[in-house]
């Protein structure tokens, strides 16, 4: 099994490094040679351009942002990729999107596969949350690839092209919505009726027996270690479009999603005016599990 990856910041290499663990050697493309060399240092092939890239490797894995530069990529792999190769679209993508790109795709005789792709920075050592749409028989023969990839019981195929992304936008709707809950109940903690509450201490409780015990929490728990006053970090939070694709699907079929679109206006009111307690929290979270650059207000 031949796979080529397209994109080698942090989740390709994270990728690049599972599929090593399970024997599976990649290839890899990114216009960046930094990125080209570490992607060598941990034992993957590189190239030099996107048509080598698909003379090595009939499965092409694109992690790159979404919208055009997807394209972008795909048309380039067109004019080398031969007849019946897959490219899978592990990014962000609007499943409107992947459903156009997949039938464009089987015209040309390519299949395309789209796979929601969670689990942040940790997802190298722990495995990703995988959520894919596409034909089940290409699914099925990519089964080996998927398994090295997911933690455990973490991958799914969920219907035709474009349900995977479906289902991952959706999934980072929720995530938007589970964040700013969070973060509110641990700013009116920490500016409530009692002083002095120990918020890493919280966590601890919390994680151990809780409702709600989560990830999320045991994250928390890590910012309140280090430090529980925040003085020094924004409440600046940045965003995908995920979010908002969430909220307009949801207008689509008059389903009520006032949790996610309130967090969506926090995040707004944030960029804005700089933030409060909770939206800092929310900033340090996605950089605990995404890596997303926090900003400071020093």
């Amino acid at each position: 099994m031949n796979i080529g990856i397209v994109g080698l910041g942090r989740m390709g290499q994270a990728i690049t490094w599972r599929l090593l663990q399970h024997n599976i050697q990649p290839f890899g493309y990114d216009p960046n040679e930094q990125s080209r060399q570490d992607f060598a240092a941990l034992g993957g092939i590189p190239t030099t351009s996107l048509s080598s890239l698909a003379q090595k490797a009939s499965i092409i894995w694109v992690m790159v942002p979404a919208g055009k530069p997807v394209d972008d990529v795909i048309e380039q792999l067109l004019t080398t990729l031969p007849p019946q190769a897959i490219i899978i679209d592990g990014g962000n993508s609007h499943y409107q999107d992947s459903k156009r790109r997949a039938a464009q795709l089987a015209a040309r005789t390519i299949n395309f596969i789209d796979c929601g792709t969670s689990g942040g920075i940790h997802g190298r050592e722990n495995g990703f949350s995988l959520m894919i749409g596409g034909d089940a028989t290409i699914v099925q023969q990519l089964d080996p690839l998927f398994k090295a990839l997911a933690t455990p019981q973490g991958y799914g195929h969920f219907g035709p092209a474009g349900a995977g992304h479906y289902v991952k936008m959706i999934h980072n709707g929720v995530e938007y919505a589970l964040l700013q809950a969070y973060a509110e109940g641990f700013h009116l903690l920490h500016n409530g009726s009692y002083d002095n509450i120990d918020l890493e201490k919280v966590c601890s409780v919390w994680a151990h027996g809780s409702v709600v015990r989560s990830w999320i929490v045991e994250l928390a728990q890590n910012i309140f270690k280090e430090d529980q006053t925040l003085e020094t970090v924004s409440g600046f939070i940045d965003e995908n479009k995920t979010g908002q694709w969430t909220q307009e699907e949801a207008a689509l079929h008059n389903i009520p999603v006032k949790t996610i679109e309130l967090a969506l206006q926090t995040r707004a009111w944030s960029r804005q005016t700089g933030g409060n307690y909770a939206t800092k929290i929310v900033a340090l979270l996605r950089n605990q599990f995404g890596g997303h650059a926090v900003k400071s207000t020093k």
